[in-house]
């Protein structure tokens, strides 16, 4: 099948399926007489694997260690239950980090009378208090991002 065909049977764009043939996930197919690539079902059901572990938010590098267990028959059983056991770790890790944010803003959004004016709103007057006491999620986000997922590629 070409391109287009293996993008639509999966549900995966184009663009995406040449990045994970970049990164190695996905191995090159071959080419017919025309130059295009030819697919074959062992791509679409590699590339099954490849989505249903991205929709675990598990990263780039993360799959491709449970790759090479799967392709070699004398792998350790085990390295895919220690690469299951780090990303159950880091998402517990971020789970706390979210439910902290969490209490942040319900104490913040507690802090806003309702039909208060504008200026005496208590979220607006915290956010400006406590500005340097509040953890930066978005760098936080940025570096779960980069460390984890490829700097948030596909």
């Amino acid at each position: 099948m070409k391109i287009g065909d293996l993008a639509t049977a999966s549900g995966t764009p184009v663009d995406t399926i040449r990045f994970y043939e970049r990164e190695g996930l996905l191995p090159a197919p071959a080419r017919n007489e025309a130059n295009y690539r030819q697919y074959e079902a062992a791509h679409l059901e590699r590339l099954q694997f490849i989505r249903a572990s991205r929709n675990l938010d598990m990263s780039l590098q993360e799959i491709r260690a449970l790759l090479q267990v799967r392709d070699d028959p004398d792998a350790d059983p085990h390295a895919a239950d220690r690469v299951l056991d780090a990303h159950i770790e880091h998402v517990s890790h971020r789970i706390r980090e979210l439910r902290a944010l969490e209490r942040q803003l319900k104490a913040l959004r507690a802090r806003c009378a309702s039909g208060a004016h504008a200026d005496e709103c208590g979220v607006l007057t915290g956010l400006a208090e406590a500005a340097p006491d509040l953890p930066d999620t978005a760098r936080s986000a940025a570096r779960h991002l980069a460390e984890v997922h490829g700097a948030g590629r596909n």
